[in-house]
Parts: structure tokens; sequence; C-alpha cells
């Protein structure tokens, strides 16, 4: 029972071993630290500042809180179709992908489409460009949703007139020609709240950097550091005994 403990309290290391094991690799602690914090450091420099650059689209209205197409089927079309075709475009342009990423949002119960990109200042040309060219094709397609439903309510229109001009002519049409007179009404206010596709924002800069701050950066680096650094540290102290057990193994051997 006492060997058993003994041989237990010998394979335990005490805090003083773990101690001096890391005083005596302390070199390599403060080289691997000093490594984390330099690239760090440069990484934190170098990495350029990002902004979130924004626009938004009122898309087009047949009436109150009523679209001509709903959102959801406008940004699934920019992203399966438009968003691709300028993505295709720049690389065939550049020989590079596109160097930022573009998402669209709805706000919920609203006709408004959000485009959002993240990319460094150097680039706001570029997502401008991107932006203004996705618009362009939203503001087509709901023009011509718009012109199709104006054609629509304008043939309805004159179709009212003809039978107002026929129940005119006839006797005890009364009821009749003051229903045609109210679809009329109707369809003019229709008509008259149809409202096109408007560009509110275009490729706006945030005010705000996006992306991790310098000093965020710089201070993952200084805990990355120290904890390598000891781990290194002992990680060369447990190299070291396990050659010194293999050199003396050898000598024991011949």
């Amino acid at each position: 029972m006492s060997a058993t403990q003994n041989q237990r309290y010998d394979d335990e290391i005490s805090l003083i071993d773990l101690a001096a094991t890391f005083v005596r690799r302390r070199r390599i602690f403060y080289a691997v630290f000093l490594v984390c914090i330099l690239a760090g450091i440069a990484y934190a420099f170098v990495t350029e500042d990002t902004y979130q650059y924004t626009s938004l689209i009122q898309i087009a209205e047949k009436g109150s809180e009523k679209f001509l197409e709903p959102p959801a089927t406008t940004i699934a079309t920019l992203e399966s179709r438009w968003l691709p075709e300028q993505e295709v475009l720049y690389q065939s342009d550049t020989g590079e992908k596109l160097p930022f990423s573009t998402s669209f949002a709805n706000p919920e119960n609203t006709g408004l489409i959000r485009l959002i990109s993240e990319s460094p200042s150097r680039y706001a040309e570029g997502v401008k460009t991107v932006h203004q060219y996705l618009i362009e094709q939203v503001q087509q397609r709901h023009n011509a949703l718009l012109e199709r439903e104006k054609r629509s309510l304008e043939s309805r229109m004159r179709s009212i007139d003809q039978s107002i001009d026929v129940l005119k002519s006839g006797q005890d049409s009364g009821q009749a020609l003051a229903e045609a007179f109210d679809r009329k009404t109707k369809l003019e206010s229709d008509l008259e709240a149809l409202k096109a596709a408007e560009t509110l924002v275009l490729a706006r800069q945030g005010a705000e950097k996006t992306g991790p701050a310098r000093i965020l950066i710089i201070t993952l680096a200084t805990i990355l550091g120290l904890i390598g650094g000891v781990f290194s540290a002992f990680f060369a102290e447990f190299l070291v005994l396990v050659r010194s057990q293999v050199a003396a193994s050898n000598e024991a051997n011949e």
C-alpha cells in the first residue's frame, strides 16, 4: 500500500516543477508571445477598413400596401438572376471574383427592398455600379408591370364607357347606369393609385466601420500569444524529456 502511494506521488508534478519548467523554457514563451503580438499588430494595421453600403428601393404599388409584385418575388429574382449576372460580368472583365458580397432584405409590412454590401472604401464605386444595375433591373421590371396594369385598367374603363353609352339610350336603366359609373370611378381611383418603383437611397456609406476593431484584433493576438507561448514552453520541455528518455534507453541496450 505504501509503495503504491509512493509511486503515485513520484508520478505527480508539483506546481514548483511546473514553475521551474516554465522558467527554464521562458525564452520559447517570449519568442512565441512576441511573434503573435507582432503578427496581430501587423494584421490590424494592414487590414483595410470596411464599411456597409446601403441602397433602398420602393417597389411599384397599385394602392395602399398593395404591390404589383410581392417583395419576396423581387428579392428572389435579384438573388438568383440579376446579382449572378453582375458577378459573371465582373469576373469576365477583371478575371477576379466580385470583391464584396451583397444581400437583400424587405422590412416587414413595407414595399421597401434594402441592398446591403460590405466592402473596403476603395471598392465604393464598384458597389455603387452594382447597386445601380440591380436597381435599374427592378425598375425596368416593375415599370413593365405598371404599364401592363395601366393598360388593363384603361381597357376596362373604355369597356365601361361603351356600356354607359348604351345604357344612356335605354329606358329604366338608372340602377345599371349608376353601377357602371361606380365601377368606372373605382377603376379611375385604381389608375391614380398606381405608383412606379423609386430609388430612395443609392450606395450610402455607413458612418461606422464594420469588421473587428484594431484593438480587438491586438487583444485576441495577445491572448493567443499567452496561450501559445505557455503551451510551446511545456511542449518543448516534453520533447527534451522524450529525447533524453530515448537516449538513455539506447545506452542501456548497448
